[in-house]
C-alpha cells in the first residue's frame, strides 16, 4: 500500500515498528535540478500510463457510438478525435517547462502550467473542471467495473442453469468490493510508485480489447455478412429526435475514449531528462495515440459489423452469456483489473492537489505533514500518512456511493467526455501554447488554433446536450439503491 522505501531487512521479532521518516539523501544521485526526488520515467513508462488512462472502459462503448453515426461518420469522427488529441497533447507537453524547454521552471501539474502561462481566474476554472472531471471518471470506472463483475457472475449462472434462470442480481455488492480495493491501493503515495500498476493495467486493456475484437470478427463470420449502414441506426428503430440526441451522445463517448489530457502534465512529471521531457512525451503520445486508435477502430468497427443497429452500449455484454462464456469471463476480469489501475492513474493528481493544498495551509500540523514508517512483514518499511489515509478513504467511499445512486454507464461516459474534452484537451493547451510561444494575435497560426478551439467547443456542446438528454431518460427509470440487472 505505502511506498516501499528500502530493500527487505532481516526478519524482525516485531510485527510492526514505527519511526518518523527521514528525508532522502540529497545530491545529484538522488534529486533533480529542483531538489525533488530524481525521476526515472521514460517513453515506455509514460506510454504505459497514457494507454492505461486512454484504453479504459470507453473502448466498450465505441461499437454503440459508431452504430449511431454509421460507417462513414463513425470512423471519420474517431480519426478526427485522435488527431486533435495528439496535436493538442503535443502543445500541452511543450508547456511543461516555463520559458526555456531545457532549463525552464518545471510545472508539476496541469494547474501549475495554467498558472505559469495564463494566470488569473483561468487557474481556478481549470482546477475546477480538471478535478471535477477526474472525480467523474472515478464514478464512471466504479460503475463499469461492477457491470463487468456482474457479467462474470451472470454468465456462469446462465451456463449452469442452461439459460433457464434469468440470474438477476444487485450491482451494489460489486461496487462496494471495487471501492474496498481502491481504498487499499489509494494508499500508494504518488505517480512514481504506480509504474507496476500501470503496466499490469495496460496489459489487461489489450487483453479485453483483443477478446472483444476477436469475438466481433467471429460474429461477423457467423453472420456471413457485415451489419450496419452508412448513416447509422435507422429511423424506425429509434425516433428522429432520439437519432439526433444519440448521435450527439456518441460524440461524447468517443471524446471520453480519448480523454487523458487532464493528467498529461502529471505523467510528464515522472519522465527523466535529458532528453527534454517534451521530446519524450511527444514520442510517448504518438505511440499511445496510434496504438489506441488502431484498437478503437478494430473494436468499434467489428462490434458494429457484428451487431448493426443492435450494437450494445457495452460491447462485451452484447455477446450474450453463452459460449464461449469462459472467454467472456477472462475479458471481464481483465476489465476489472484494468479499471482498478486506471482509477488510481486518474485519481493521483486529485489526491496530490488536495494533499499539497493541505500541507500549504497547515505546514505545522503533524497530522497533515508527518509520514510514519511502519515495518510490514513481507513488504518491509512502508510510509503512511494519517491525513492521506483518511482523505483518500473518504474520497473512494464518496465516489462509490454516488456510483450506487447513478448506475447507468453509457450516458455517464458521454457526459464525462463532453465536459472534459474542450476545456482540458483543447482550450487550455491552445491558449497556453499561444502564450508560451508568443504567437501574434490574428496571425495565420493564431487563427488556425482559434478555429480548432471553436470547432471543438461546438462539438462539446452538442455532445453534452445529447448525454444530458440520455441521463434524464435514465433517471426516470432508476430507483436509488434498488438497481439490479
Amino acid at each position: 500500500m505505502g511506498e516501499n522505501t528500502s530493500a527487505k531487512n532481516h526478519l524482525s521479532p516485531q510485527v510492526f515498528s514505527v519511526s518518523i521518516d527521514a528525508n532522502p539523501p540529497s545530491g545529484s544521485k538522488w534529486s533533480d535540478d529542483d531538489g525533488r526526488p530524481k525521476r526515472t520515467g521514460n517513453v515506455w513508462t509514460a506510454s504505459a500510463h497514457i494507454i492505461t488512462a486512454v484504453i479504459g472502459s470507453g473502448v466498450l462503448s465505441l461499437a454503440w457510438a459508431i452504430g449511431q453515426l454509421g460507417w462513414i461518420a463513425g470512423p471519420a469522427v474517431m480519426l478526427l478525435f485522435s488527431f486533435v488529441t495528439y496535436y493538442t497533447s503535443v502543445l500541452l507537453s511543450a508547456c511543461y517547462r516555463s520559458g526555456d524547454p531545457v532549463n525552464g521552471k518545471r510545472n508539476y501539474t496541469y494547474m501549475d502550467a495554467v498558472r505559469s502561462n495564463l494566470g488569473g481566474a483561468k487557474v481556478k476554472i481549470c482546477g475546477f473542471v480538471q478535478y471535477l472531471n477526474l472525480f467523474g471518471v472515478a464514478i464512471g470506472y466504479t460503475i463499469a467495473s461492477s457491470i463487468s463483475m456482474m457479467a462474470i457472475k451472470r454468465s456462469n449462472c446462465f451456463h449452469q442453469s442452461g439459460g433457464k434462470d434469468p440470474c438477476h442480481m444487485n450491482a451494489y455488492p460489486y461496487m462496494i468490493a471495487f471501492g474496498i480495493a481502491e481504498i487499499l491501493l489509494s494508499q500508494i503515495p504518488g505517480f512514481d510508485q504506480l509504474h507496476w500498476l500501470s503496466l499490469v493495467a495496460a496489459v489487461m486493456s489489450f487483453t479485453y480489447s483483443t477478446i472483444g475484437l476477436g469475438l466481433g470478427v467471429g460474429k461477423v463470420i457467423e453472420n456471413k455478412r457485415v451489419m450496419g449502414s452508412l448513416t447509422g441506426i435507422s429511423i424506425g428503430t429509434v425516433t428522429q429526435t432520439q437519432k439526433i440526441w444519440r448521435s450527439f451522445q456518441a460524440l461524447g463517448d468517443i471524446a471520453f475514449a480519448y480523454s487523458y489530457s487532464m493528467i498529461l502534465i502529471e505523467i510528464q512529471d515522472t519522465v527523466k531528462a535529458p532528453p527534454t521531457e517534451a521530446k519524450t512525451m511527444k514520442k510517448a503520445t504518438l505511440l499511445s495515440v496510434v496504438v489506441t486508435t488502431l484498437f478503437y477502430m478494430f473494436c468499434g468497427c467489428f462490434g458494429y459489423a457484428a451487431f448493426g443497429d443492435q450494437s450494445p452500449g457495452n460491447l462485451l455484454t452484447g455477446f450474450g452469456f453463452y459460449n464461449p462464456y469462459w472467454l467472456l469471463d477472462i475479458a471481464n476480469a481483465a476489465i476489472v483489473i484494468h479499471l482498478v489501475g486506471a482509477y488510481q492513474v486518474y485519481c493521483q493528481p486529485l489526491f496530490a492537489f488536495v494533499e499539497k493544498e493541505a500541507a500549504r495551509r497547515f505546514p505545522d500540523s503533524d497530522f497533515v505533514t508527518k509520514d510514519i514508517k511502519i515495518f510490514i512483514p513481507g513488504l518491509g518499511p512502508c510510509n503512511f500518512n494519517l491525513f492521506r489515509m483518511i482523505w483518500r478513504t473518504i474520497f473512494v467511499v464518496t465516489t462509490t456511493v454516488i456510483s450506487m445512486l447513478l448506475p447507468f454507464f453509457n450516458d455517464v461516459v458521454g457526459l464525462l467526455g463532453a465536459l472534459g474534452f474542450w476545456p482540458l484537451t483543447v482550450y487550455f493547451p491552445v491558449e497556453m501554447y499561444i502564450s508560451q510561444k508568443k504567437i501574434p494575435k490574428w496571425s495565420t497560426r493564431w487563427l488556425c488554433l482559434q478555429i480548432l478551439s471553436v470547432a471543438c467547443l461546438i462539438i462539446t456542446i452538442a455532445a453534452a446536450a445529447g448525454s444530458i438528454a440520455g441521463v434524464i431518460d435514465d433517471v426516470k427509470t432508476i430507483k436509488p439503491f434498488q438497481t439490479s440487472y
